[in-house]
């Protein structure tokens, strides 16, 4: 009895020690899963944290300094084209303001202001482009980048803000033309009749400033696309009088012949200078280096002296 009870005690022993045995694996195996969990969660959440921090900041510090080289590069070739040999130089101009910017008997654009634009274009190995422009539309024409300069008789005086002028290279004066059999001798003789005048130009902006109160006795003052109209009217008797640049009323009457004259009492004096975009300075610097040569050497004149006829030697006030 003894042995058998011994045996079954042994027997208890061996699978009590079996069953504690398997508990422990089960739990050693639940510790290992748990730590490899662990590990897995530790590591995902140490590759979304961690990269973005690493290439974001970097990438945008990189984006930033690029676009900023960019801008500069992009600036500068700006400003080397507006003055590099071989770039196209655009002069706007009204192709009815003679003499300083017509079309002649044979179709071309011709001169005093197209003259010396081409004089500096050949100085500075540019191509010269002559571009005709509606002249109340003139600013749109600059500020659009369509044209370069405004080069064609343009009035300096009252738009100094507006533009970045050259120097004054006319002195011109507004006058009053009329027809010589017209009995109109004085401005007070305009007094209701009919004065004619180009749209936006600085006679009709001395007649609504300080003449406002000469051009109040008129009886009216219609406004004229260009000269050539205005003098088909005075000729036809439509208007009795018309206001206008000295150097573009010496030109029509010659080429009209007898017939008209110009009153004594000028409208206004003023000066001519090359109109550029404002703030461009770089093209203007360029461009009036390049006519005070001209000035220097005697070309100035020389171009002057083909308008003889016109009164531009007496106007002009460079190379004297």
């Amino acid at each position: 009895m003894k042995q058998i009870k011994a045996k079954n005690e042994v027997k208890k022993a061996k699978t009590k020690g079996k069953q504690e045995g398997e508990e422990v694996m089960k739990k050693l195996s639940v510790m290992v899963m748990a730590g490899v969990m662990a590990l897995g969660m530790v590591g995902c959440g140490s590759t979304a944290a961690e990269a973005p921090a690493e290439s974001t900041v970097p990438a945008a510090e990189s984006t930033a300094a690029e676009t900023t080289e960019s801008t500069a590069e992009a600036q500068t070739e700006t400003a080397d084209a507006q003055t590099e040999a071989g770039r196209q130089f655009v002069v706007g101009f009204d192709a009815e303001f003679p003499p300083y910017g017509y079309k002649d008997d044979s179709g071309k654009y011709v001169g005093f202001d197209l003259d010396l634009a081409q004089e500096v274009c050949d100085r500075l190995g540019w191509t010269l482009v002559k571009q005709p422009i509606d002249w109340d539309a003139k600013d749109m024409e600059l500020d659009s980048g369509a044209i370069d300069c405004i080069w064609n008789g343009f009035t300096m005086n009252g738009r100094e803000d507006q533009y970045t002028f050259s120097v004054p290279y006319v002195d011109n004066s507004q006058v009053f033309v009329v027809a010589e059999d017209s009995g109109i001798t004085s401005k007070e003789d305009l007094a209701g009749k009919v004065v004619g005048v180009q749209k936006d130009s600085s006679a009709l902006a001395a007649l609504q400033g300080d003449e406002k109160a000469l051009a109040d006795t008129f009886a009216d003052l219609p406004q004229y696309a260009d000269y050539n109209t205005g003098f088909m009217d005075l000729e036809a008797g439509a208007i009795d009088a018309l206001a206008l640049d000295i150097g573009v009323a010496n030109y029509q009457i010659a080429s009209r012949g007898d017939g008209y004259v110009i009153l004594d009492e000028y409208l206004s004096t003023e000066q001519y200078g090359i109109g550029f975009k404002k703030g461009n300075d770089e093209l203007k610097d360029t461009v009036e280096k390049t006519l005070l040569e001209m000035a220097d050497d005697g070309t100035f004149m020389e171009i002057a002296e083909k308008y003889a006829d016109y009164g531009l030697v007496d106007s002009v006030c460079l190379g004297k």
